[in-house]
């Protein structure tokens, strides 16, 4: 356990990006209600995903991290739910199937609400109100009603996570994760895409594999692995109230983890030193991972990494990139050196859609898809020039048809972001763009693994 660390430690440190509550006796009165709440999941399912994400830093698996932005109220449903658990079963499939390694599959689900802002206010026609910080603190409406924090909506955005939680286990447990159904993972509106084409290829071979084994005994009900999978949460850790309020001592070891989600990660606007962020999450059990962009010099990393990891245990934590396409490889490479020359044991993950950011000429935020892979090649080639494993990707994305990021083998243009741009913050690749993404990683991984082999030779 951490020394000198309790769940509110944090209260005492310097707290940034949290909403200002106007009624502060009715958040408590919110919080306690939350302590008093299942939690919504376990520390050993934490500590079963810290020894899958140690195989990982190991060079002996692969992080896929996605979904949603920000998940919202009104888009909850259980079709959305399900539409992006199969996109990511289908990104896992690809990668797993090419590249031979175990992929851990972990969700922005089940509790990315909170979301950071680069002001604590927002101008529209004049008019000035506070700005919109995640369903479970306000409203996207600009209107000064909606726009006030409501500690009632922390209560709903707990209980939707439970909800989600639930459907999540069911369909990775119940048998819709099982690898007979790879072929009806595809989504009908990708029909028209290539790379839905080359999906069905790999699933057809996939089959043929299945069908060799279950020849040979083995089948889903000799080996459960083929009918379910392992399927983890995870949210930024922003909200601190909270988190708090979710964090519980775990009756086995003693030590504390934070149950609202299995992976916790501190953003790039929280991770600073002296940050009420970064002593929150250094005492709870939970793999945890930081934000890591181009104001991170390496000698704070590493300070960071001594507060966060000090018994250096493996598999606690991911560090995540997100510099932009232009940047990755000239700033990163600095930062992977210092790590490795330190010993620190993480698994490097990719966010290549933090940093390629722009805004259309028809005034939307968008992603161009070419810049969000040209940044996964660039993280490929950075950690294939040190001889360091690239071990995962972090992406926004949904199992919606959305209009949201421009390109992709489905062309998405500037004039058709508007046909269904629906996310509440920030652009998401869509299922399409998902799988094409999924595709060049299994290239990237495919060409890292070949250049092991030749060394090993």
């Amino acid at each position: 356990m951490a020394a000198h660390w309790a769940p509110d430690s944090w209260t005492k440190a310097e707290a940034r990006q949290l909403p200002d509550y106007p009624d502060a006796a009715a958040l408590d009165r919110a919080t306690d209600q939350l302590k008093s709440f299942p939690p919504l999941v376990f520390a050993g399912e934490a500590r079963n995903l810290t020894t899958e994400l140690a195989k990982v830093s190991e060079g002996k698996g692969f992080l896929l991290q996605g979904g949603d932005c920000a998940e919202s109220f009104a888009e909850f449903h259980p079709n959305n739910i399900r539409d992006t658990f199969r996109v990511i079963l289908q990104m896992a499939v690809v990668l797993t199937f090419a590249s031979k390694l175990p992929v851990v599959k972990l969700g922005r689900m089940a509790g990315q609400f909170a979301k950071p802002r680069s002001a604590p206010t927002e101008v529209v026609d004049g008019v000035e109100l506070p700005s919109y910080r995640g369903d479970n603190v306000n409203d996207i409406a600009f209107t000064p009603e909606a726009r006030i924090p409501d500690p009632q909506r922390l209560i709903r955005g707990y209980t939707q996570s439970a909800a989600t939680l639930n459907l999540l286990r069911a369909f990775a447990q119940g048998g819709y994760a099982n690898l007979h159904q790879v072929h009806r993972w595809t989504h009908d509106f990708m029909g028209r895409s290539p790379w839905a084409k080359k999906y069905a290829e790999t699933a057809d071979r996939i089959g043929e594999a299945l069908e060799f084994m279950a020849a040979c005994g083995i089948d889903p009900e000799t080996v459960p692995q083929l009918a379910q999978t392992h399927f983890y949460t995870s949210h930024e850790a922003l909200h601190l109230p909270y988190e708090q309020a979710m964090t519980r001592q775990d009756s086995l070891t003693g030590d504390w983890y934070d149950t609202s989600a299995h992976f916790l990660w501190i953003g790039d606007r929280t991770r600073f030193e002296g940050s009420a962020h970064v002593e929150y999450l250094r005492g709870i059990g939970n793999p945890i991972g930081v934000k890591c962009g181009p104001s991170l010099d390496p000698d704070a990393l590493l300070r960071m990494l001594d507060t966060l990891n000090p018994g250096r245990a493996p598999g606690r934590m991911t560090l995540i990139t997100r510099y932009g396409y232009d940047k990755i490889e000239a700033a990163l490479p600095k930062l992977v050196r210092a790590v490795t020359r330190e010993g620190h044991p993480v698994v490097w993950s990719c966010d290549p859609m933090h940093g390629n950011t722009v805004k259309a000429v028809t005034g939307y935020k968008t992603r161009p898809f070419e810049r969000i892979l040209a940044e996964v090649r660039g993280f490929f080639a950075v950690h294939r020039a040190e001889g360091t494993h690239a071990g995962g990707i972090h992406a926004e994305m949904t199992g919606q048809n959305v209009t949201e990021c421009t390109g992709g083998a489905i062309d998405v243009t500037e004039q058709t972001l508007a046909d269904r741009y629906h996310t509440h913050c920030d652009p998401r690749l869509n299922a399409g763009q998902s799988l094409e993404l999924a595709f060049l990683l299994a290239e990237m991984l495919n060409e890292e693994m070949a250049e092991r082999r030749r060394v090993a030779a």
